[in-house]
């Protein structure tokens, strides 16, 4: 046969199996492997693409698809804050009971534990495409019906937006360990922690839309509310408009998470769960390749059958890890190699949350020393409230997350977080042993760098570092265990620990904060704490998931040693000539 009809036929094979889409804007995979008749080899070069791809826009928009949760999580946990204030005047004539206070509050993070364990395990047993979007769902669902929450004679206020709040509580915890793994596994190397890192930090952009929204409002309802002194002067306008003014606040929660749930519930499978774990090359091969293209959902039947080939010698080859069982859970991780990255994860962030949420003690301290705590009547007082509470995030928390997203990849997650600590355990020490010396402003500016280092620290770190360092099959149910413990901490400092700032404070005739500073030194003592269990947890900066498995896990990734196994029908030239294409 002459070497223009071979030319012609081989032109015509792969006319055959390309699929439409060009290299323009977004590579199209699919056209890529579908020749490789080797599927370690397509596995190999699928995961290959994916790490070493350059940043582009479908990163940004799986940023945007899951940092919309995030943002919707604290836009939802921060209006709460804003939104008792307006609804005390509203059932409680503008002093609310410190149960219901409590109550409220710590009800979200009890629904985000239920929801980071359940959530966390059902993605690594079904799969990650499957539920993701459901969290989201629930979110919006109970969002909306806090709105519709009301007092009567039969129905308790308190109780029914508890409940409603524990619901969405499940939502936003099912949104920690997916949106962390399949940011995680879909990112390349090299920006991997960025990446993530821009996810979580779509939590400041939550905290400022609520409050900007809160001004809003506050503003809006100016006449109602400017001549109503306090709460028993606060009549039938006023408490009409607190009541509308906080059911707009929290309602309006559900409005990003409506706009992104198409792009969740379309989203394909992510491509280390097809391979890992349903292993199903083909399919992987062909979502990696659909994901990457800008569309949506997984392949199609047809996509998938142009990467159909006659099995081979290495298909046969047993390199695979053990499989995802209760048992093997617990065999793993009951080795201290193991379990102790395990630990440190779950632990680090523990300690974390006890004082991350514990800091916001001070509040209203801080509020006095900016001059927003002024309260000549109501509409003044929610008015600095919303103000004061924007000025403290925009200060200490909004640069201290994007710094991390710069520097995750080029510091490390290590030492970024053992920094965080250590400076936390400071600063905490020093609030503490030198409360009443300190001035307002002096005040102002520490809480302002706990904020910073808070952020650019082991609250970013805590949430990157435990969607990365653990095996595919685990990655999921590891990061909900260890986000729940960070969760178990909230609640400590909420309950626990935000009752004692109070403690003995008759018998020294004070009215409350009395032992703020001690409770502060407590905060120190788990700083610490927290920065030692650090040193537990690896660092995976610039390292594949697969290596990060491989050195921290020994468990071997198959395609890489395909090589290496008699019987491969794809040369290497084969995979050279691949790789230029």
């Amino acid at each position: 046969m002459s070497d223009i009809k071979k030319g012609d036929i081989q032109h015509d094979v792969r006319e055959k199996n390309m699929t439409v889409g060009g290299n323009a804007a977004f590579h199209n995979f699919i056209n890529d492997f579908a020749h490789i008749e080797d599927p370690l080899e397509r596995r190999r070069l699928a995961l290959q693409k994916i790490d070493e791809a350059d940043f582009g826009w479908y990163h940004v928009r799986a940023i945007m698809v899951a940092g919309v949760g995030f943002l919707t999580d604290s836009y939802d946990i921060f209006s709460i804050n804003l939104g008792i204030a307006m609804m005390a005047y509203v059932f409680w004539e503008g002093d609310i009971p410190s149960s219901s206070n409590t109550l409220l509050k710590v009800s979200t993070s009890v629904g985000t534990v239920i929801g980071q364990l359940g959530f966390g395990m059902m993605a690594d047993i079904i799969g990650r495409k499957k539920i993701y979007g459901v969290e989201l769902i629930i979110m919006i669902a109970a969002t909306i019906l806090q709105c519709t929450a009301g007092h009567a004679p039969g129905v308790n206020f308190v109780a029914v937006l508890t409940f409603y709040r524990i619901i969405m509580g499940i939502g936003i915890g099912g949104d920690y360990p997916l949106s962390s793994i399949i940011t995680s596994e879909f990112s390349t190397t090299k920006w991997r922690g960025a990446i993530m890192g821009a996810v979580f930090a779509n939590q400041a952009f939550g905290q400022i839309a609520a409050g900007i929204v809160a001004l809003i409002l506050v503003a809006g309802y100016k006449h109602d509310l400017i001549d109503a002194k306090d709460g028993k002067s606060c009549g039938v306008k006023c408490q009409k408009a607190c009541d509308q003014m906080w059911r707009v606040l929290i309602g309006l929660g559900a409005v990003p998470g409506a706009v992104a749930l198409y792009f969740r519930l379309t989203i394909p499978e992510s491509p280390r769960y097809t391979l890992d774990i349903s292993n199903d090359l083909n399919k992987g091969t062909a979502d990696i390749s659909k994901f990457v293209s800008g569309e949506h959902g997984n392949a199609d039947l047809d996509q998938m059958a142009r990467l159909e080939r006659a099995p081979t010698a290495v298909e046969a080859v047993d390199i695979q890890a053990p499989k995802a069982s209760f048992k093997d859970f617990c065999r793993h991780f009951g080795q201290w190699k193991y379990g102790k990255i395990l630990l440190g994860t779950a632990g680090s962030w523990f300690c974390l949350d006890v004082a991350f949420y514990g800091l916001g003690l001070n509040t209203a301290v801080i509020l006095q020393a900016i001059g927003y705590a002024g309260s000549e009547n109501i509409y003044t007082k929610l008015y600095n409230t919303a103000v004061g509470n924007l000025i403290l995030i925009c200060a200490g928390s909004l640069p201290g997350y994007w710094v991390s997203v710069f520097t995750m990849d080029t510091i490390g997650r290590k030492p970024i977080q053992l920094f965080g600590f250590f400076i936390l355990t400071v600063l905490f020490c020093v609030i503490g042993f030198a409360y009443h010396r300190l001035s307002d402003h002096g005040l102002l500016g520490i809480y302002v760098v706990c904020q910073f280092f808070q952020n650019f620290g082991p609250n970013t770190t805590t949430f990157v570092v435990p969607g990365e360092c653990f095996p595919t099959r685990y990655r999921s149910s590891a990061h909900g265990i260890s986000a729940a413990a960070g969760k178990v901490g909230a609640i400590i400092a909420q309950t626990a620990l935000g009752t004692l700032i109070d403690h003995n404070c008759a018998r020294d005739g004070k009215k409350k904060n009395c032992w703020l500073p001690h409770v502060m030194e407590i905060f120190a003592l788990f700083m610490l704490v927290g920065l030692f269990l650090s040193f537990l947890i690896p660092e995976t900066k610039r390292m594949t998931l697969e290596e990060v498995t491989e050195k921290y896990h020994d468990e071997i990734d198959p395609s890489a040693y395909r090589g290496a196994v008699a019987g491969s029908n794809t040369t290497s030239a084969d995979s050279t000539e691949l790789e230029q294409v």
